[in-house]
């Protein structure tokens, strides 16, 4: 496919059951954490490595449950696709922007923000939240 960018991203999810968006520097368009995946890394080993640089969160690949893989136009690249792998992550530790990342928002599943958001987030990622997987396990 060309023009695609492969991700990894993370529908990070705390104990309350809200998910996390990130803001990249210099963008306007809120979105999963996460990030390229590298020449010779699992999609889950660059979620690992990309929530560390980003947020400062150490997660252990194995314990990111893959959802699937989900394609939408790209936020900030015009003419590219990314295409995602999608991963939930329970987590409770704190997290700091770091690296490229601007501003963190924890979002609950009633809210309806009054912000810029990815395609991907948007349109994919939040109502497939929003219709169960944040139900408690």
């Amino acid at each position: 496919m060309p023009n695609t960018i492969h991700i990894a991203a993370a529908l990070l999810l705390d104990p309350q059951g809200r998910t996390l968006l990130v803001r990249k520097r210099g963008t306007l368009a809120f979105m999963q954490p996460g990030g390229k995946i590298d020449a010779g890394e699992s999609a889950a080993q660059a979620l690992a490595r990309e929530l560390h640089e980003e947020l400062g969160l150490r997660i252990d690949p194995a314990q990111a449950t893959h959802l699937g893989s989900f394609s939408a136009p790209a936020a900030n690249e015009p003419g590219f696709v990314v295409k995602a792998e999608l991963f939930r992550v329970d987590s409770a530790e704190a997290v700091t922007p770091a690296a490229e990342i601007e501003e963190v928002l924890w979002l609950a599943a009633g809210d309806t923000p009054g912000l810029s958001l990815a395609p991907l987030t948007r349109d994919l990622i939040l109502p497939l939240w929003r219709q169960g997987l944040n139900a408690p396990r």
